[in-house]
């Protein structure tokens, strides 16, 4: 592989002249997943591309991790776009790549356009056949659009970040700071999540393996759409940078967040850190796993290792394992764990025992974190009786949802703790989503709008009451997404059945669909997916609302929502 990829970027005349012949050119706005993976297109980091892949190249990454004229090439990399956008399009047309504000990105020329299977892509990319899972490959399935572009790319300009400037630099940049320091030796690994004092020893203990530095590629999405956890993530990142010794470790950040995709994902980050200049790349032996549903990993144990450590003569890049480390109490520090003998003290903190520590205000260690990286955590994530939180209710219409949210809405008033909105179905269908109609899509968008709205009022402390119907389990969990990185995201499903919904009807709803007067009723004629493992779940048959109310307020209380 070329070891000195070149960026997509046009010189500024040449920029010049193609924004001005760009007024004619259709356009489409990139998601913030797309832009990310626009700006390492642009910046050289997806080297060898030098644009979109067209369908060939596509098809023959998913079978066989290499582009159709044999380079080695982890990921499938075309541009999803909207059905009608991409039947409109003919080759040889010019496309405007453009951010959510509107300003020009790149021009894409159009090579071809075709429809693809996104079920049967994800697949393949996350080499698995039950897809449902895994829940990366969900999110690429509801993420990606059903058409692909595949075309070269002419580079205006990369994204404008005005977040943490000084840490997003590009492959070249940071393989000049590699020349002007004297790293010959260098290790990469990226981070998927935060750092903390076993990733620091058993970082130091591969750099030394290799007698090399390390580049610490930091995933950074978009600042406004990852709220405090996306500057809590930086800062901390830099606060563990810190604890190595001077002109060790180079941080950078990386605008790609993982697929999670094990063995694919681990050759995909080789490739990119390679063309950062790296050496080698750490591989862990569930390297990019997200755990199965059920618990069990989805791929087996060092499959992701071998991949790279087999890929080395294409990539250029030596596989390093990662060494399991434990914390030895009689030691006082993290030793491998090969070599802790029988009887000694091993202690840990998983990543979730340390969430619920910050939820509910208690102590973490300083063997498992440095001092400071806790108090920018505990700044950042306060305990669960001064965060904010949604409570969303799900049910047939008639169940009790709206009663019930407003008897909470007075309770949560009284305690004066916090803000509180209440978003209740009728309500966000006037003033919200007053243009759409009922079908699943409009349903679905309607869902998100609260949602977005929910999450907006939990990033700032508030309580969001949620009360519209819901039937459709994709569109809450899609719900969950957006408030659950700001706050509590509660799942109350009023299960009412369907003849005590029907028998009150006091909208007259059921008996106009009996009657056929309208389609499309959630429990008629239209399905609802009842929750799973809601956080609570109730049947206002036998409840009265102020009943319900209460065993509301006994949950939040035993969770630590209220003090």
């Amino acid at each position: 592989m070329d070891t000195c990829a070149q960026h997509l970027l046009l010189q500024t005349t040449q920029a010049e002249a193609l924004k001005t012949r760009s007024l004619s050119f259709k356009s489409l706005s990139l998601s913030p997943r797309q832009q990310a993976l626009l700006e390492l297109l642009l910046s050289g980091a997806l080297s060898p591309l030098t644009g979109y892949m067209g369908r060939a190249d596509a098809e023959s990454v998913l079978e066989s991790l290499r582009l159709a004229d044999g380079r080695l090439f982890p990921m499938p990399l075309s541009l999803d776009a909207p059905a009608d956008l991409a039947a409109s399009l003919v080759p040889g047309e010019n496309l405007a790549l453009r951010d959510q504000e509107g300003f020009m990105l790149a021009v894409l020329t159009v090579g071809e356009c075709w429809q693809a299977d996104t079920r049967r892509e994800a697949a393949a990319v996350f080499g698995l056949s039950d897809i449902d899972r895994h829940p990366g490959a969900m999110a690429y399935v509801r993420e990606t659009g059903p058409w692909r572009i595949g075309g070269a790319v002419a580079g205006i300009a990369l994204p404008p970040h005005a977040d943490f400037p000084e840490l997003r630099r590009t492959p070249a940049a940071v393989r000049a700071l590699f020349r002007q320091r004297g790293w010959r030796r260098v290790l990469g690994f990226q981070a998927h999540a935060l750092l903390h004092n076993r990733q620091r020893a058993m970082l130091r203990q591969a750099a030394a393996g290799i007698e090399g530095s390390i580049l610490l590629l930091r995933p950074a999405g978009d600042a406004l759409a990852g709220g405090a956890a996306h500057f809590a993530g930086v800062r901390c990142a830099g606060l563990f940078a810190k604890s190595f010794p001077e002109n060790m470790l180079l941080l950078s950040l990386l605008p790609l967040s993982s697929l999670q995709a094990g063995p694919r994902q681990a050759l995909f980050e080789a490739v990119i850190q390679r063309n950062h200049g790296c050496t080698h790349t750490l591989v862990g032996v569930h390297h990019a796993d997200p755990v199965a549903t059920d618990g069990t990993p989805l791929y087996p144990p060092g499959k992701a290792q071998q991949l790279v450590a087999d890929s080395e003569a294409d990539t250029g890049i030596a596989m390093v394992p990662e060494t399991a480390m434990d914390y030895v109490e009689e030691k006082a520090q993290y030793v491998p764990r090969a070599s802790v003998a029988p009887g000694m003290t091993v202690r840990d903190i998983a990543p979730a025992e340390c969430t619920r520590r910050l939820e509910f205000g208690l102590d973490i260690p300083d063997w498992f974190t440095p001092p400071e990286i806790a108090a920018e955590l505990r700044a950042v994530f306060p305990p669960r009786s001064r965060q904010g939180f949604t409570i969303f209710m799900t049910g047939l219409s008639g169940a009790g949802k709206s009663t019930l949210a407003k008897i909470l809405y007075v309770k949560f008033m009284e305690l004066r703790s916090r803000p509180v909105t209440l978003l209740d179905g009728d309500i966000v269908r006037r003033h919200l989503s007053s243009e759409l109609t009922f079908t699943k899509e409009h349903r679905d968008l309607n869902i998100t709008r609260i949602g977005f709205v929910a999450s907006e009022i939990t990033k700032n402390g508030g309580i969001a009451l949620c009360a519209p119907i819901a039937p459709y389990a994709s569109a809450r969990a899609a719900a969950r997404a957006l408030v659950a990185p700001h706050g509590g995201f509660v799942e109350l499903h009023v299960a009412t059945p369907l003849d005590v919904c029907e028998r009150r009807d006091r909208k007259g709803l059921y008996a106009k669909a009996r009657a056929g007067v309208v389609k499309g009723v959630t429990g008629v004629d239209d399905p609802y997916e009842a929750p799973e493992r809601p956080e609570i779940r109730l049947n206002t048959t036998r409840l009265t609302p102020e009943q319900a109310a209460q065993e509301v307020l006994l949950y939040l209380e035993r969770e630590g929502y209220l003090a």
